[in-house]
């Protein structure tokens, strides 16, 4: 199949990483697939490293030169299927495809649990897709009950991790290959520097713990840095957190954790952070919020705690740090459940199946 994915978003997170990822599974797999995003979007320029052509469009909003570009180059490059992603794209494609007279297949991926309004024009908007994918069951039940969407149509694909690339390693060596220090032990989160990812609560329960030999480290990088910043000076922190930074290798960083924290309190699917931390075997601490429990269950595979509440998070990074034959056994769960439920190849299978459906109906 020829298929081309349209992004809006200029940000750097999952939702984007997702999209060059699927891609470039999907060209190891025999097909054509291409991006189009704005031409200052940081897909644009990350698109190379995954192997995955990329062509600038401006996308970004909806306006008459994104309609017209979008048009002609779906006209030029005729695809089998497009794969859109955000509001502005989706609409410029959906218009678009409308005005053509052999117009592609539309598919709509929903990443995040934001709500959907159940308006006359989204309905119409998702109704132009032929098949919607989103990144956990609960956002498709979402979808099912605002939207009245066919549910032969809509599936949850979750975003898939290759357990090849993450897994466990010698965590000493991993701390060491960092730059970190092998005797401590050290919290950490991977994630896009937003708000609703809960860094700020972090902060707050990490200030509480009071043990000097337990260091932060936040991996990521995005528009709350500076607020985060500003919080680490205020809570008297600064020797105890290290901001990495954006990092093209998460995984090293994850094998060097002894806990995962991802204390989301919006908008997320089944995060791929989630779900890395979870094939490096680590004890995860965590929010039932949008997708997560689809991934993880509390006391089971993870500790689980009320979105926003910096005292339960605090007590739950405790516990796993004084008991640490817990913190073994939700590592191990983890792993096996997201090596059985979660792989690339079951993303890349789910998503084939989905655009042949699209293009056959």
């Amino acid at each position: 199949m020829k298929i081309l994915h349209t992004e809006a978003s200029c940000g750097w997170g999952g939702q984007e990483i997702r999209i060059l990822e699927e891609s470039r599974g999907l060209i190891e797999r025999g097909h054509e697939v291409s991006v189009a995003c704005p031409a200052h979007a940081r897909m644009a320029a990350e698109a190379a490293r995954f192997g995955v052509p990329v062509t600038t469009l401006p996308i970004e909003f909806k306006t008459i030169a994104g309609f017209r570009a979008l048009r002609r180059h779906l006209a030029e490059a005729r695809p089998d299927v497009v794969n859109t992603h955000s509001s502005a794209d989706s609409w410029l494609v959906a218009l678009a495809c409308a005005t053509l007279s052999a117009a592609p297949a539309i598919v709509r991926t929903r990443h995040i649990s934001a709500p959907v309004s159940g308006n006359v024009a989204n309905r119409w908007l998702y109704r132009q897709a032929r098949g919607v994918a989103t990144t956990g069951e609960s956002l498709r039940r979402h979808l099912l009950d605002t939207l009245g969407l066919d549910p032969e149509r809509i599936t949850s694909v979750p975003t898939g991790i290759d357990p090849r690339r993450v897994a466990p390693a010698d965590k000493a060596a991993a701390k060491a290959a960092l730059g970190l220090n092998p005797r401590q032990r050290h919290v950490g989160i991977v994630a896009t520097l937003r708000s609703w990812k809960g860094h700020l609560f972090l902060l707050d329960a990490f200030a509480q713990l009071q043990r000097p030999d337990v260091q932060l480290l936040i991996v990521g990088e995005g528009p709350m840095r500076e607020p985060i910043t500003e919080k680490i000076a205020a809570l008297g922190l600064g020797d105890r957190v290290t901001l990495a930074g954006q990092r093209t290798d998460p995984e090293r960083w994850l094998q060097a954790l002894d806990i995962f924290c991802l204390p989301s309190y919006a908008n997320e699917g089944v995060p791929q952070a989630i779900l890395q931390a979870m094939l490096c075997a680590l004890p995860i601490v965590t929010t039932p919020v949008g997708a997560i429990l689809e991934a993880v269950s509390d006391n089971s595979s993870a500790l689980v705690v009320a979105p926003q509440d910096a005292d339960a998070l605090a007590a739950a990074i405790g516990r796993l740090l004084d008991d640490p034959d817990l913190a073994a056994a939700l590592g191990a769960a983890a792993r096996r459940r997201a090596s059985a439920d979660f792989s690339r190849d079951t993303m890349l299978d789910r998503m084939e199946a989905l655009f042949r459906q699209a293009t056959s109906s």
